[in-house]
Parts: C-alpha cells; structure tokens; sequence
C-alpha cells in the first residue's frame, strides 16, 4: 500500500509541534462529526424512514454530549481550571464555541424535520398528525385513551409559596401549565409526560376510530401517530377542574449524567454505581429546550428556578426531543428502509465440526454485521458445553438484553466449567442494565470482577481453556466491539479466533491481572493499556520514519473511531515532515490538522458516516515491505490511552493480513461516495470521485462482496 512521498517543503523548518494552532478542538470536532450524521438525514438518497433514524441519532448524540462533555466544561468553569487542551481554548470560550456552531446546525436539524421528513412521510402514508388536525371520532377516541389510559399516570405539581419548584427529571419532556381562576388569578403548574407511553401514539383513521372504541388503542396498527404532549395538552381541562386552562408550553431539561464516583472510598463498587445511577436523573441542569410560543414571563420562572444561564436556553419550534422520532423504525414498510441482507458465515464453521477444530487448522477473521455473530455466540456455547473446556474467561462492557453470551456463560458454570467473568458496571448509560446481568451471573456462580479501580474495562476478549491430547491448549476471541448480538447487526467490527499460544498466554496474564493483583506491563504480542500502548504505538511510526528514510515508501494507515492523543498526534506530524504517507479515518473526532504546510502534507483525513457505525480499529504500518496490522479495542484517546483496560492485537497470519489490507481497510480508504475528507480548519467536505473514476460506498461493495475475506483463509 505504501507510496513514495517527498518530505514537506518545509520540514527543513523548526516547526513547534505543541502550537495550539495545530490542534482542532475535541467539542467542536465532535459537533462537526454530528453534522455529519445530520447531512444523512438530508441525503435523499436514502431510504425514508432511515433518514428519520439519522435525524434521530444526530438529537440523541447532542443530548449525550450535553449530559457528558459539556457538563463537564461546565464543572471546569466552576472550578477554574487551569489545565488548557493542545488547542489552548478555555471552558468559557469552549462554551461559547459550542452554542455558535450549534446554533445553525439545530435550525437544520428542525428545518429537515418540519420541511422535508414531515410532508414525505405523510405522501408515503406514514402520517405525523397534529392533534388539532383529527376528526371528530379520532378526537373521541383520544380522549377515551387519555381518560382511562393516561390520566391515571399524571401528577400534575403546583408551584406557588405552598409548592416547591418541582424537581425535574433529566431529558424528560414537561410542561409548563397556566391556569386562571377568579381567586387567585393565573398560577404556574408543571407536569411532567411520563415516559411509560410511547412518545408517537399509534391513531386509526377517521373511518376506523369507532372500532377501536372496544378494541383499545394498543390494537391499532395503522400509520398514522399523534404526540402523545399533544394528546396531553387537549385534554388538560380533566387534570385542572373548575379553573380555565390559559396554555402549556412544552420544555425539556438536559442534567449532568456524569457523576463522579468515588471508588476508593466505595466499599461494594456495585452499590456505588447502583447510587450514581440514581443521580444521574437530578444532577445539575446544563441544557433547557423550550417551544418557541413559550413566553418570557414562563421561560424566566424555569431558568430562575433552574439555576441556568441565557446562554443555556435553546428556543426551537418543536417538537422536543427528535430523538423519539427512532419509534418510527418499528413502522412496517420495508419499503421505506434499507433492504436486508443475510450476513455471511465463514466456510469452514459452516459444518457441523467443532469449532475449535476449525481453529485449531485456521485463524478465522469476522467482519460484522457484513458477516453473522453467530460463531461468537457458537464459540462461547461450545466451550460451554464441551467436556474438555476447563475454563471460560470474559470481558463484558456493553452486553444488551436477552443475551445469548451471558446465557451461554450461565451455562458454562452448571456443566461444571470454571467461569470468570469481568462485567465493566462503569460503562456509561449500560449501568443498569450491567448491573441485571452481573447479578444474574453471580447467582449462577459466576467469578464476577466489576471493573478495577480508577479504570474502565473496555478490552472485548475471551479466552477458553481446553483440555487436548497434547496438553493444555487456550482458545481466543478477540475483536473490537463489544459481545452484544444486538449492536453487531449496526456496528461495522472485527473479531478474530485463533490458538495461537502467544496471544493465548497474553490474555491468561492480563486476566490474571484484571481478576487478581498484578503490575504486569510486557507482554509477548499484545498491547495493553494502561501500559504502554502509547509508546508501543508512538515507536511503530517513528519506525516508519525511519524505514522510509532507508526506502522511501513509508505508509502508515489507522482506521479508528477517534484521534484525540496529543502525542500520537505529533508523531504522526513528525512522520509527514519525514514523508511518510498517512491516510486517517476516524469516524468521529480529530484533533490533528491535516494539510498544514510543514507540518501534515502528507496526512489524508476523512470520515465515513453511513449504513452502518464505523466501530473498528485497524492501524496499519508498511514497515518497509514486512506490513504490520494491529486491531482492537482501542482509540487514540487519552482515555483510552491511560484510563481504561484496553488492547490491541497483531493480525500475522499472512493470508488474513492481505485481506484485512486489500478487502477491509483499502476498500474503506477509497471510499468516494460516503467519505468526507478534513479541511485544515477542521470542516469537512465530501469526497467525489474523479473523472472516470467508478463509484465507491465501501459499505454497499462489502454488503455485495460480504465473505471475500475468508477466501484468502
């Protein structure tokens, strides 16, 4: 893959390689990856309701981003941090950053919704009603709904010297309720739409209502949905008996979900995260949506009682929380969504031979969701039921319910098989559902480890232990995503099997480490952090630089989620000065500059926004002719670099190490349809392809191609 590249014309020059000009803001390039995601909610091209999914996941990263990073921007202002980021901005201008670049992209956002989606989705049948809109009997119908359904669940909360600002929970969807009455005059109510209904009520049509008057609404199964605040708000007048229901004005409040754990002082983790969970919903307010009808008078008793700033108002013209909008994927019209594929399964586990007799002959790569978790879920079944498996051991970090791993793992234990489990409780926004599953494991009798101290465990690694003719003999999955049969029908990973007894031996020590007490930091073939994976990397692109002085195509390749390492950063300037050339595809935030005369020349930057989440790492260095690929579980990040359980992997069987080179990554680099490449000002615009040059959605060519990797196995 390397191609010779002349040294920067200016590399001759002492350039400072900690100017914070050289460095793109982690929020803002996160902004800029979430812009990304909205332009595939504009891109006609896709099919309708999948444009609505990404309409959605573009509001559910926003509220994400405001629960976590700048809820945190928000604590460093408090606290006058003193600490800058390589691009030098303080919380405060951060702060100010955010708000300009998101002002513009939520009016599209909304612009997208009300002038596009809307009318498309009603002349495809599937109809967003306003309740003002219904007829006669679908009005009748709601308000029977409303009376035996939904009124039962409102509490509708005063606030007036006798009644305390009522506490409002994170992300929920209120309102502000004005009410006159001839003694008191107009008063102030809030309540709360509870989460237990879905937010897009299912309505059969005027002609269908009658029937549904005996049947119940939960029958009806047409396409037509009215929002359930709507719903609410027509109906006031039962919830507020003998005073006039002046207005309600909707608003919805975004609270810091990051609360800081103490786990030294901890004595059971669990319980410590079982707290924090609980007081994620009331942290601090950061964010407050309201309707754009609401008057001031309203907005200034919620921003006063909420303790938030102007600046911490956004004024859109609803409806709230757009990322209720993914209910519409669960709409029965294919027609309106990508068409499904059936993923591959790699031929030699097509068999009914065991599975580790297959590995014990082949290193087997999987590409999901283009190839089936099935064997996943096979490799752990096996080993839970074979008589010569002795022990099974497991990262869990994001798992998803009803899942057939930890099924199997339970398993494991009744057949007599030594389990340990690691179940990382500090994945965020997983907690709870963590916290179901390492129970249930434990009372399997499970060996569950919740995590270590100070770190997360984000590492995706199992290692099976068997007993064979010539001795103990260890069995490894390892991939880069987690061991949920739910997401890996969405996220684009690698996973590989293989008994080669140098890996297999790397993860029996790192388990050892994770389960018990170690300060192991050298192992034989993988890299782990928090050890020294970054110098590890850092070493293999100064060994770039210097295989390329010796031959002159030096060529470094890393495929990621994000590249935020200051100091990877700057060995990736050092290797463009050198002329090394280097392609870079995080999917998500970037932090390096590329094309900076002097300084990034050499570096390629571009982002793949599609189908499916680009989730894999690949980090490939040219070495001079002897290629070397890593892959794994870890980012560029500082996070990943120092705070968390990670690994990476090497992929040395020369068959699969061509097509993970020819078939995966190259495909993803020539990407000409849903690539966007990085500007040196840290925007993006879209790859095209040149004259003559054919086409390229690498996500639709590894659907069509899907299993061509096994070919070379």
């Amino acid at each position: 893959m390397g191609k010779k590249t002349k040294k920067s014309k200016n590399s001759s020059e002492m350039v400072d390689l900690t100017d914070p000009s050289l460095y793109v803001n982690r929020e803002l390039s996160f902004l800029e990856f979430n812009h990304r995601v909205l332009e595939e909610a504009l891109d006609k091209s896709h099919p309708l309701i999948e444009r609505v999914k990404f309409l959605s996941i573009f509001a559910s990263n926003l509220d994400e981003f405001f629960m976590v990073r700048v809820s945190g921007l928000r604590r460093q202002l408090q606290a006058g941090a003193l600490k800058a980021p390589p691009d030098g901005m303080t919380p405060a201008e951060q702060l100010a950053a955010i708000r300009r670049q998101l002002l513009p992209q939520l009016a599209q956002h909304y612009e997208c919704w009300h002038e596009d989606l809307l009318p498309k989705l009603q002349k495809a049948g599937v109809k967003i009603l306003r309740y003002e809109d219904l007829k006669r009997k679908q009005c009748k119908l709601m308000r029977s709904y409303f009376m035996d359904e939904i009124f039962p669940a409102l509490t509708p909360l005063a606030f007036d010297p006798g009644h305390p600002f009522p506490l409002i929970s994170n992300l929920s969807i209120n309102l502000a309720v004005v009410v006159s009455d001839v003694r008191h005059g107009r008063r102030f109510a809030r309540l709360k739409v509870p989460n237990t209904f879905p937010r897009l009520l299912r309505i059969p049509s005027e002609e269908a209502a009658d029937e549904y008057q005996s049947l119940g609404l939960a029958q009806a199964m047409s396409n037509n949905f009215v929002w359930l605040e709507e719903v609410i708000c027509a109906n006031l007048d039962m919830l507020f008996p003998g005073v006039e229901v002046v207005a309600s004005y909707p608003f919805r409040v975004t609270r810091d979900a990051d609360p800081e754990i103490e786990e030294d002082e901890a004595s059971d983790l669990l319980t410590a995260i079982e707290e924090s969970v609980r007081k994620r919903h009331f942290g601090s307010a950061v964010r407050l949506e309201i309707d754009e009808t609401m008057p001031e008078q309203v907005r200034d008793i919620l921003i006063n009682n909420l303790g938030l700033a102007p600046y911490q108002v956004y004024t859109v013209g609803g409806p709230l929380g757009l990322a209720d909008t993914m209910e519409l994927m669960d709409v029965n019209r294919p027609d309106l969504k990508d068409k499904p594929f059936q993923p591959s399964v790699p031929p030699q586990l097509s068999t009914e031979e065991s599975i580790f007799s297959v590995v014990r002959r082949h290193n087997i790569l999987v590409y999901h969701p283009y190839d089936s978790f099935d064997p996943v879920v096979r490799f752990v079944r096996e080993a839970a039921r074979d008589p010569e498996v002795l022990a099974i051991k497991q990262t869990l970090y994001r798992v998803g319910p009803d899942s057939p791993i930890v099924s199997a793992l339970m398993d494991a234990r009744e057949n007599g098989k030594q389990v340990a489990v690691l179940v990382e409780l500090k994945a965020r926004f997983d907690e709870e559902n963590n916290i179901v599953w390492a129970r249930s494991l434990e009372e399997a009798g499970v060996h569950v480890v919740y995590g270590l101290v100070g770190l997360k465990t984000h590492a995706k690694i199992c290692l099976v232990v068997r007993h064979e003719r010539e001795g103990i003999r260890r069995y490894v999955h390892m991939a880069t995503g987690n061991y949920n049969d739910v997401t890996a029908r969405v996220y684009a990973d690698l996973g590989y099997f293989t008994c080669d007894p140098d890996l297999g031996a790397d993860l029996s020590d790192l388990f050892n480490a994770l389960t018990g007490y170690s300060r192991k930091d050298e192992y034989r073939k993988l890299l782990v952090a928090p050890g020294k994976m970054q110098e590890q990397i850092i070493a293999r692109i100064d060994r770039e630089i210097e295989r390329h002085q010796e031959n002159g195509d030096g060529y470094i390749a890393l495929k990621m989620n994000a590249l935020v390492d200051k100091h990877c950063i700057e060995a990736l300037y050092r290797a463009s000065q050198a002329g090394v050339k280097v392609d870079l595809q995080p999917r998500g935030i970037c932090c390096l500059r590329p094309g900076v005369p002097g300084v990034s020349d050499n570096i390629e930057v571009t982002s793949i926004v599609g189908r499916f989440l680009e989730h894999a790492r690949i980090y490939y260095f040219h070495n001079g002719g002897d290629e070397e690929i890593l892959t794994g579980s870890a980012d560029l990040m500082p996070r990943n670099l120092y705070r968390r359980v990670e690994t990476l992997f090497p992929v040395e069987d020369p068959a699969l190490k061509v097509t993970l080179r020819d078939h995966i990554l190259k495909i993803h680099l020539k990407d000409n349809e849903k690539a966007r490449r990085m500007l040196p000002d840290g925007g993006y615009e879209r790859v095209r392809p040149s004259d003559g040059e054919p086409v390229i959605n690498s996500q639709s060519w590894l659907i069509e191609h899907r299993g061509i990797w096994h070919s070379e196995e």
